[in-house]
Formats: C-alpha cells, structure tokens, sequence
C-alpha cells in the first residue's frame, strides 16, 4: 500500500497549481492591456486629455506584460539574466516613445525623459522598493560587491553621456561640433554595455546565498507567497517567446498613439515639457521597474530587486539615450545629442552619487527608501514650471 500520496497540502496546492498555464493575473494583464489598446486606437484624436490618459495606461500595461514574459523566460535562462534582460525589453516602450517624440520635434521632452528615467529608476522606484520592502521585512541585505558594481557603472556612464553638456557649457573647442562628439561618446558607451555584460551575467550567477536570508522563516514565507502571487504558473517557451514578440509590436503602436495625444494633453494641462519628460514619460515607459521591483522587495527578494531596478537606469546610459544619438538621424525629426541643461545634469549627478554611498553598505531600511522618494518629488517639483 502507498500512503505517500497524502505529501501535505502545499505539495498538492502546488501540482495544481502547476497544471495552469495563465494564472488569474495574467489573463486580467492581457484583457487590460488588449482593452487599452483598442481603446487607444478608437479615442485617438477625441480630445485633449482622454486619448493622452488611456494611451498611457495602454503603455503601462503592455509594459508589464514584457515584464511577465521576461519572468518566465528567465526560468529557462537562469539568475544571472535576470536584471539585464529585463531591464533591456522594459526600456523598449521609452525607446518607442522617445523616437516618436523625436520624430514629432519634442527634443525637450526627450532630454528630460531620459534623465527623468535614471532619476525615477534611483530614486522614486528604488525608493519605494526600499520602503515597502523595509517596512515589512526590517532591514533589507544585498550583495555589497553587486551593488558597488552596478553603481561604478553607473556613475562612469553618467559621467561619459555628460561629456558633451560640460564641453557645451565651459564653450571648448568641442561646443561646436556637439553632434559628432555625441556619436563619438554614443559609440563608446555601446561597446562599454558590449564589454559589460559578460562580467553582469558573471556576477549574478556566482551571487552567494549570502545575499538576503535573514531567517529560514522569513525565506520560506517569502517564497511561499511568491508562488501564490505567480499562481505557480509556467507559461510554456513559445506562449513567452510569442508575448515578447507581440507586446513589443503593440507597444510601438501604442508609442505613436502616446506621443500623438502628448502635446495636446500638456498644452490643456500647462504641463512643460521638462515635467512631461521627467515624470510622465519616464513613468509610463518604467512600469516593468516600477512594479517588478517593488514586488520583490515585498517578498524579501533584495539581490534581485536591486539587480532589475539599478540595470535599468544602467542600460538608459550605456544603450538608451546613444541609441538616441545614433537612430535619430534616421528616423527624421529633430537630431538628438547628449547635450543636456544645466539643471538636469546637477540632478542626476548629485542623484547618482547619493544612491552609490546609500547602496555601498550592501543594506537599506524604510527611512533611507523614503528619503529617496521625497528626493525625487523636490526635483519633479522644481521642473513643474519648465
């Protein structure tokens, strides 16, 4: 007689939970973001406001789900993966969006977009990681060597994509040929993101469980209710790899439709382009970020949290915004370069050194998470008259 099929509960919760291939979420995702979308499409040209406000919901949610494909995928692709892929496909619908603002002739609202994404990634959404995460779990640890990595990189990219501004500003030689010293610096940042990624998947894989297990309680409960928030779902390779493929489409549909009902919405609103670019946009094209890593801060996942939300302002230097310089040229419009105001680049400096010093102890708690969100609401504050 075998009596060991009465395993316990969780192993039987499991199983079944195991034989869907769409959890309840993400059936609602896909129902939200088809309805948006057709939405979108049908509202276009309908007013000032409405077009802009579900265009914008339609972008979150397609955003979101590039984010659940990418979950999935990384199932197959291990760890290390993880951050750099999905901060990679997260960016695509600012990348989509900031081409058809180019193409529209709104360079403002470009520049601060990709500025306000490294901000809103360092500070508004690691920020409120840091807080949801501390104030549920106390005292959040991460790998310190990680975290003083990723933010190397990210104070050496900033500083390179910052170049052409300080040439601008103290008038050398270079002033006058911003464009060609932008391809130059735009060149260089592509191969340094080339060069860096075998180091990043390096590092996450040899990552040591050393990264946040505070309590053997704390780690099964955390897991536990990351089963139960996912359904326990796998989605199949081709339903993930067929999502990516047609998220990415609808996004860049999505974009045009976004941008389109932009300058209308800001003009009724009294919104400058400097606020558009550095909070709305930088929103709406962050939402994997915005939600991803608060979740896995919630659940106690402070390596991976860390890894997604610091890889994507990571990648907004070294591929983004060169990627910018490079493809406007081609698409018609304005011509980018990476020459910023004065404003945006003090910001982002300053920013970027505060979050190196928070992160460089390998652990944060809610204070230090809310310090950073009121941060960053000042500087959105200080660009809501332009």
């Amino acid at each position: 007689m075998t009596t060991t099929q009465p395993a316990g509960p969780p192993e039987t919760g499991k199983q079944i939970a195991r034989g869907r291939v769409l959890s309840r979420s993400d059936i609602t995702f896909m129902a939200g973001a088809a309805a948006f979308t057709v939405a979108a499409a049908l509202t276009k040209g309908g007013g000032a406001v409405i077009p802009f406000l579900v265009s914008a919901v339609a972008v979150a949610l397609l955003a979101a789900l590039v984010g659940r494909a990418v979950d999935h995928l990384a199932d197959r692709l291990g760890a290390g993966a993880v951050g750099v892929l999905q901060s990679a496909l997260g960016n695509l619908p600012e990348l989509f969006i900031c081409i058809f603002a180019l193409r529209s002739h709104l360079t403002d609202v470009v520049t601060a977009a990709i500025i306000g994404s490294i901000l809103g990634n360092l500070l508004l959404v690691l920020g409120l990681s840091f807080f949801v995460g501390g104030r549920r779990n106390g005292i959040l640890r991460f790998s310190e060597s990680r975290a003083r990595m990723i933010m190397a990189l990210m104070i050496l990219s900033v500083a390179a994509m910052l170049v052409p501004s300080l040439a601008s500003y103290i008038h050398a030689a270079a002033a006058s040929h911003e464009a060609s010293l932008s391809r130059i610096t735009a060149v260089v940042l592509l191969v340094v993101f080339a060069l860096s990624i075998p180091a990043s998947l390096r590092r996450e894989d040899s990552a040591p469980a050393d990264a946040s297990a505070p309590t053997a309680q704390q780690g099964s409960e955390s897991q536990a209710e990351h089963a139960e928030q996912e359904g326990g779902n796998r989605w199949p390779l081709a339903l993930a790899v067929t999502m990516l493929a047609v998220t990415g489409v609808l996004a860049a549909y999505v974009s045009d439709l976004f941008v389109s009902a932009l300058q209308p919405a800001m003009n009724s609103m009294h919104i400058s382009d400097a606020f558009a670019g550095l909070v709305i946009v930088a929103i709406a094209g962050n939402a994997v970020e915005n939600a991803v890593g608060v979740k896995l801060a919630w659940q106690n996942q402070a390596d991976h949290a860390l890894s997604v939300i610091l890889n994507s302002p990571l990648q907004i230097a070294l591929v983004l915004a060169p990627a910018l310089v490079l493809l406007s040229p081609l698409v018609g419009g304005a011509t980018f370069t990476l020459v910023f105001n004065p404003m945006l680049v003090t910001t982002v400096g300053v920013s970027t050194l505060a979050v190196a010093y928070l992160v460089s102890d390998g652990e944060s708690d809610w204070l230090e998470g809310a310090t950073m969100v009121g941060l960053y609401i000042l500087i959105a504050a200080a660009f809501w008259w332009g």
